[in-house]
């Protein structure tokens, strides 16, 4: 196995690691936030809905970014495997 291959699979590996996580994880961090909002929001009778909405609204928009960030990284990985393929096998 020559250095491009190990590469390629090393590469394919952090691919696979990412969507893994992906599926894992899943809605845990949402539900999460969800959660932490209803309990604020109970534990001071909802008398500071509104900032809590805002926080709420804020760290989902934060989860968005890392669920974001998470695809670019997989994607560049794909692309990165996919070169290094290439560059063993330029004929496929």
């Amino acid at each position: 196995m020559g250095i491009f291959d190990k590469a390629k699979e090393a590469l394919s590996g952090v691919t696979d690691k990412a969507e893994d996580l992906r599926e894992s994880v899943g809605g845990v961090v949402e539900e999460g936030i969800d959660k932490a909002a209803d309990m604020a929001n109970s534990a001071t009778g909802g008398k500071f809905e509104d900032q809590i909405e805002k926080v709420k609204d804020l760290a989902d928009k934060i989860d968005g970014q890392v669920d974001d960030a998470v695809d670019a990284a997989t994607d560049a990985a794909a692309d990165a495997a996919d070169t290094v393929e290439d560059a063993v096998d330029p004929n496929q």
